[in-house]
Parts: C-alpha cells; structure tokens; sequence
C-alpha cells in the first residue's frame, strides 16, 4: 500500500479536528479537549516558531552567498532580482488591497475579535508600547531597529527577525567578498546546514496532521463553546478569508502577469499559460517550489524557448527568492488575523507588512507550509502574536498549493522578460 500523500493526512487530520470540535460542543468535552488536545496543537506551534530563525538565517546565507555567478551574469543579475523584488511588492499590495476591501477578519462578532484578542494576543499592550516608543524616537527608528548591536540578542526573539535577516544579506555579501579559498569551507557548511534545517521543516511538516487536529478542534471549543451557531461564525469567517487569498492570487495569474506579459515580451500569455501548464500542475500537487523546478525549467526551455544560460540562473534564484504567492498570503493572512483580534492597523503597520513580507519571502523555503515559518516575522512585524497561526492553519495546506502555483508562475514570467530583453530565446517555435 502506497503511503499517504502528506496533503491527504492533513486534510484527514483537519476534518477529524471538525469532528471532534463538533462533538465536544455537543457532548460538552471542552474540559477534556484543552487538557489533552490542545497542547499537541501549541507543540506545533512551538516548533514552527523553533525553526523560523534558523531557517531564515541558514537560507539567506546560502541563497546569497549563491549569486557569486553574478560575476558573469551582472547585467543578467540584476534585472532578475529587480524583477523579482518589484513582483513581490506588486503582489503584497494586490493582496493588501483585497484583504482591506473584503475584511474578512470583520466578519467575526466584536465580542469574539475581544475573546479571541485575550485568548491569542496576550502581547497586545507590548504592541501599544513599542508603537509608543516609535512615535517618542522619531520617523527613523524603523530603520535603526533593523540593524542589531548584537545578533546573538536578535536571534533569541523572534520579534527581531528582520535583524536576523540584515545580518544574514550583510554575511552573505561579505561571503561572496571573501577570497574564493577562505569562503568555500565557510559556504559548504551553510550549504550543509540548510539542507539539515529543510529535513528539519520535514519533519516537522510530517507532525502537521497532528497539529492541524489539535488546533481546530482546539480552536472550535474555544470559539464556540457551547454554543455550535458560533462555530459557524468561526468557519464563515475562515470561507471568507479563503475566498480572498484565492482572489489574489486570481488577480495576479490572471491580471498582473499577462499585463506584465504583454508589457515587456511578444510571448502571447495563452502560449505563456499553455508552455507552463506541466509545471503548474506539479506546483499545485507537490507545494514547492523546489520540488517543481525541474519541470518549471524544462517547459520553459522547451515550451517557451527561452536558452538554458538563461533558466539555469533565474528560475533556481526564483525558487529561493521569488515567492509571490507566498507574499500574498502573508500579507492576507496577517490583516485577517489582526482584523479577528480587533487591532486596526496603521499605515506605518500596512507599510511594514510589506517590508517585512518582501524580505521574508526572500528567505523562505521552497518547501510546503515554509509560509506559514515566515508568517511568524510578518506577524511579529506588527505586534500580533502568531498564536493567531490557530486561525488559519487547518486550511494552509490548500491554499498553500495554489499559491505555489502563482510562486512558479512569477519565476517563468520573469525569466521570459530577462530572455526578451537579452536575446535569449532559442530559434524553436513557443507552445501554441
């Protein structure tokens, strides 16, 4: 017997968390369900937040001590990484814009947005602090809390993910700087260590139909308690907040690309969607990046023409720093749950959400659910605990297929514009 897909064991434990969330209300088992179900969905959560540091740290290293083939590619390069730094900003406001018109998060009772606020964000007077101290130290503080003084103290907080980030460009960078001799022992042990940490996030992924269980079935009794008409308020909402993501991530396959498209190649996007179909369908079924760059690589060589001097440099950078639909779920994500515990964000929190989903997009994975480690940054961004991942992690997974399919689909418009723009296209006919 063939082992089960892990998306199927998660869905398996998702709707076993329903059941036992329904009949804990109706046989009155909350007692029960938070003494001994709960704390294995508070281990998954744990664990999540255990490896968000080490992962954005090992991955950026690795990922930018990566880009030495810049000394070759420099104007290649550099076109790539604009590319893909300027889809993922369009794709954050994309998703900023929808979830701030739709507000999803509103679609939960004040009285449950306060209970859940007390039950979920226990740091919300920390937020009002810091945003206090921001306001005292003048415009700039974003920028210096950036940069650590001590990045053993930074490492030791995950509110302090965006300084882990910096010094991990900033080592990254000097890495590339070092002589090659020097910096070779020092770039295969991150290299090493990055593939320990994605056995890490494995294994940790191979617990989530655990943690998916216990969670929603923790969170119904929580919510509803005994009362099963608030039980559908929690799962409206949650419908609701779904339905955004998947507008957004609609929005940008089906209306920013081929804007894009039409903007800057001569490749219709009809031949574009029908060359990279195959990799979308194993984008959709693995949930990684990774996992589909073989395939992404090969439509786009063989479907779309594009030189293999070409592929060979933007889609693997993509995987690793171009992950567009991720942005938009974390930007998505992070409103609906801030809306759900009642916090109104700010400009400056809407500003930072971008900043920070930009970076840790960057740093993420291109493994399945490597978004929901990010989260925990954008999250702490704006002083929302990421006990609000409760929330939304029962659905990740289905979402977290479609926006991989958005993720690799970026990649391949980007490696089209670099193509078209440095005569990189073989003399072979596009997929019509």
């Amino acid at each position: 017997m063939k082992k089960i897909p892990l998306h199927i064991r998660i869905f398996i434990g998702m709707l076993l968390g329903i059941i036992l969330g329904i009949l804990s209300i109706v046989f009155h088992l909350g007692p029960f369900v938070t003494d001994w179900i709960k704390p294995f969905g508070t281990i998954f959560i744990n664990l999540l937040k255990l490896i968000a540091i080490p992962l954005i740290l090992v991955s950026l290293i690795s990922g930018v001590s990566n880009l030495k083939d810049m000394s070759k590619l420099s104007r290649i390069g550099g076109k790539t990484l604009s590319l893909y730094l300027i889809t993922t900003v369009i794709a954050i406001v994309v998703g900023l814009i929808a979830v701030n018109s739709i507000k999803p998060g509103n679609f939960l009772s004040k009285e449950k947005q306060m209970e859940l606020s007390a039950k979920y964000a226990n740091d919300a007077n920390l937020r009002v602090t810091d945003a206090q101290k921001l306001k005292e130290s003048g415009p700039l503080q974003v920028i210096v809390d950036i940069v650590p003084d001590n990045i053993f103290g930074s490492m030791s907080n995950n509110r302090n993910m965006l300084q882990v980030i910096f010094f991990s460009i900033l080592f990254g960078i000097a890495l590339i700087m070092a002589p090659e001799q020097k910096g070779i022992p020092v770039k295969n042990f991150f290299d090493g260590v990055n593939e320990v940490i994605l056995k890490i996030v494995d294994i940790v992924m191979h617990y989530a139909p655990v943690g998916v269980f216990a969670l929603l079935g923790a969170l119904i009794v929580d919510f509803a308690g005994d009362d099963p008409k608030q039980a559908l308020e929690l799962f409206s909402a949650l419908g609701i907040y779904a339905i955004t993501v998947l507008l957004s991530l609609a929005l940008m396959v089906l209306v920013i690309y081929p804007l894009i498209m039409r903007m800057f190649t001569h490749i219709k996007y009809k031949q574009f969607t029908k060359a990279i179909l195959p990799a979308q369908i194993m984008a959709f079924s693995t949930s990684s990046s990774a996992a589909t760059l073989p395939v992404t690589m090969e439509c786009a060589e063989k479907n779309l023409g594009i030189k293999e001097e070409i592929t060979s440099f933007v889609l693997p950078l993509g995987a690793t720093v171009n992950m567009d639909g991720t942005s938009i779920h974390q930007a998505v994500t992070a409103v609906f749950i801030a809306q759900a515990f009642g916090h109104d964000l700010t400009i400056v929190d809407q500003l930072m959400i971008i900043l920070t989903a930009t970076l840790s997009s960057i740093g993420a994975a291109a493994v399945p659910s490597a978004g929901l480690i990010t989260l925990v940054i954008v999250l702490g961004a704006i002083g929302v605990s990421p006990e609000g991942l409760a929330l939304i992690i029962a659905i990740d997974r289905p979402l977290d297929m479609c926006r991989t399919i958005v993720n690799i689909t970026g990649d391949a418009v980007v490696a089209s514009i670099v193509a078209t723009t440095e005569n990189g296209f073989q003399k072979i006919e596009p997929v019509n």
